[in-house]
Formats: C-alpha cells, sequence, structure tokens
C-alpha cells in the first residue's frame, strides 16, 4: 500500500511538471514580448523628430505584441528573438528590426478594410502583423525557399488572410491590384513605376530607396486622387537590396 502511494505521488509530481513547461515557455515569451514593447517605445521617442510623433498607433503596438517573432526565426535565434535588432533567416536575408517593422505598419495607416501588397516577404513577420490589422495581405518572396516557408509558418499559425505568391516583387502583383498600401521591405535604387501603377489612388507607400552600400532613406509615398505622388522622407535606415532581373 505504501509503495503505490509513493508510486502515485511520482506519477503527480511528473505530471504536474510536464503540464507546468509550456505555461512557463509562454510566460517566458510574454514577459520577452512586452520588454520588446517597451524598447519600441523607448526608439520611437528617441527619433520622434524624424517621425513627427512621440508614441505609435496603440493597434500597431497590440499587433507586435501578439505575433510570436519566435516563430518567425530560425529555432538557433529563438533565445534573442524579441531583442530589437534585426536577425538572419538564411539565404542572405534578415528579419527586420520591431523597432522599423512598428514605424512601417505606423506609416502606412491601414485599417480593418485595407488591401496590402508587401514586397519581400522573408519569414513573414511583417506580414503576419498587417494580417492583424487588415482585411488581406498579399506578399511576394523571389527566394523560392523562403517563399515556401513562409506559406507553410503563415498556414501553420492561422495568418489565413495572408496569400504569397514566388516571384520578383518589383512588378508588384498586378492581378490584385489596386491597392491600398503598399510596403517594401527591401531597398531600391529607385521607386518601381510598376508599384505606383499598382497603387490605389488615395494609397500609401513606405519604402527605402538607395544603395547597399550608401545611406537609405525610408520613404513615404502618398498618392493624391489625381495621381500627384507627394513623398516624404522619414528617416535613414538599412536593407538588404531587392533583387532580381531589373
Amino acid at each position: 500500500m505504501q509503495i503505490i502511494s509513493r508510486y502515485n505521488c511520482s506519477c503527480l509530481l511528473l505530471i504536474s511538471l510536464v503540464l507546468s513547461q509550456p505555461a512557463v515557455a509562454k510566460d517566458e515569451y510574454a514577459t520577452a514580448r512586452a520588454a520588446m514593447l517597451r524598447s519600441i517605445e523607448a526608439h520611437v521617442k528617441e527619433t520622434s523628430l524624424y517621425l513627427d510623433k512621440e508614441a505609435l498607433n496603440p493597434s500597431v503596438m497590440k499587433a507586435l505584441g501578439s505575433v510570436p517573432r519566435h516563430e518567425f526565426v530560425p529555432q538557433s535565434q529563438r533565445r534573442v528573438a524579441y531583442e530589437n535588432r534585426p536577425l538572419p533567416i538564411g539565404h542572405g536575408q534578415t528579419i527586420s528590426q520591431p523597432y522599423i517593422v512598428a514605424v512601417m505598419t505606423d506609416l502606412l495607416k491601414v485599417n480593418s478594410n485595407s488591401k496590402v501588397l508587401e514586397v519581400g516577404t522573408g519569414s513573414a513577420y511583417q506580414a503576419a502583423i498587417l494580417s492583424e490589422l487588415v482585411d488581406r495581405v498579399y506578399t511576394i518572396e523571389i527566394i523560392e525557399a523562403l517563399s515556401e516557408q513562409a506559406n507553410e509558418r503563415l498556414h501553420r499559425l492561422g495568418y489565413d488572410n495572408v496569400q504569397v505568391k514566388t516571384g520578383d516583387g518589383y512588378y508588384g502583383w498586378a492581378e490584385h491590384a489596386p491597392f491600398d498600401v503598399i510596403i517594401v521591405t527591401a531597398a531600391s535604387s529607385h521607386v518601381p513605376p510598376s508599384l505606383i501603377k499598382q497603387l490605389k489612388p488615395g494609397g500609401r507607400m513606405v519604402i527605402p530607396v538607395g544603395s547597399r552600400f550608401m545611406t537609405q532613406e525610408l520613404l513615404l509615398i502618398n498618392k493624391q486622387q489625381d495621381n500627384k505622388l507627394i513623398t516624404r522622407q522619414i528617416l535613414p535606415v538599412m536593407f538588404v537590396p531587392l533583387t532580381g532581373d531589373h
């Protein structure tokens, strides 16, 4: 009788430890995400002269706090997934710094009815952030392996309002144009004419422009109802280059 009792106690202790492990891991990520948000908020205040504001839209910050960034980086990078810096994702590409993701998303001023084109899917972290805020996200990745991984990851995590395409994003996605907003997550030497054409009048585009070895500028482009473009330089940035046969 005493042996059985000890056995039962041991089993209960083991079950308790096993069941508690996911909760502990979840709490650790939640704490890390909260720290990431505080870092973003501090960085926004430090760069308020560039951004012309001291705080980002609360809905954008809520999306940053909801999306599990550790799911969008390689296993070897998970321990630093919530640090406010870019991380390698393979194939010479990176996942952008959370601060930059937050700023670019905020600049788009999306709403629940927005249709978004993203050029440069990468690991799909930016697409996941946008999917929390808009009706539909169309995202293009030129590297087939990254495109396939991103598609699988988004479906696995339940981001079903995102459609991924393997292709050269320089030419946009005419089939689904026009778009309310366009976001480009790789640096181009100029603003692609095809993207301007596919941007709806009244729409907004955020794109880093400049060469790989020189200062790049994050641009906000507003397309007026008469198709006139108003461009504003936001802040200096550093992105991997946009690639393709263009």
